[in-house]
């Protein structure tokens, strides 16, 4: 039951067809109350597993940029935001796959959504002032609650290298996120700077 309600959820938010049973699911399945889970293709594993660790760190980077999405009003970067949310979406989909059994077939990260970052990156970096010394997180709550996805961008970096030294993790994925996480330290300057916040240095005693 944990599994069926698990692929209805992936299928709903990657804009899949919804089969009339998924549809009458209820959230509560009753089949984790033992502490183990279940991955795309059925396979039961501890919910400490690091194919969890590494899925669920990747949701709660998106539910973090959700609130960051939600705390600040340009909207070309709330855009980039939601559509950088569906590629986590995608990518927390393989994470959670196991795939010596699983046959479905799942949305790839692609090299035009790396770019992306880095066109975003470039743009922002035109009108940033340049960068001369270390800054602290602070100044503006929207750019402090990007400093923090930007955190937990990097402990979901870490977690699927540590994936990949004994499972499949494909390069794209952890090159999606390395990139990600600098375009958020860009986007926690940008934030500061079109708020007219001082951004805070670190100063050596």
């Amino acid at each position: 039951m944990e599994n069926i309600n698990s692929l209805y959820t992936i299928r709903s938010h990657l804009g899949l067809p919804l089969h009339s049973e998924y549809t009458k699911m209820k959230i509560y399945t009753k089949t984790g109350d033992a502490g183990e889970t279940s991955l795309i293709g059925g396979t039961r594993v501890p919910k400490h597993h690091l194919k969890i660790e590494a899925y669920g760190t990747v949701d709660e980077l998106n539910s973090y940029l959700g609130l960051v999405r939600d705390s600040f009003d340009d909207s070309h970067s709330k855009e980039i935001l939601f559509q950088i949310q569906n590629n986590l979406f995608v990518i927390g989909s393989h994470l959670a796959e196991d795939k010596k059994v699983s046959k479905m077939v799942l949305p790839e990260i692609e090299e035009a959504q790396i770019l992306l970052l880095e066109t975003e990156m470039d743009s922002m970096n035109e009108v940033l002032p340049e960068l001369k010394y270390f800054i602290l997180p602070g100044g503006h709550i929207a750019a402090s609650y990007t400093h923090i996805a930007r955190c937990i961008c990097r402990r979901a970096e870490r977690c699927a290298t540590h994936l990949s030294e004994t499972e499949a993790v494909g390069s794209d994925i952890i090159k999606y996120l390395n990139r990600l996480s600098d375009y958020l330290f860009v986007l926690a300057r940008y934030i500061a700077f079109k708020n007219k916040a001082e951004e805070l240095k670190w100063i050596v005693r």
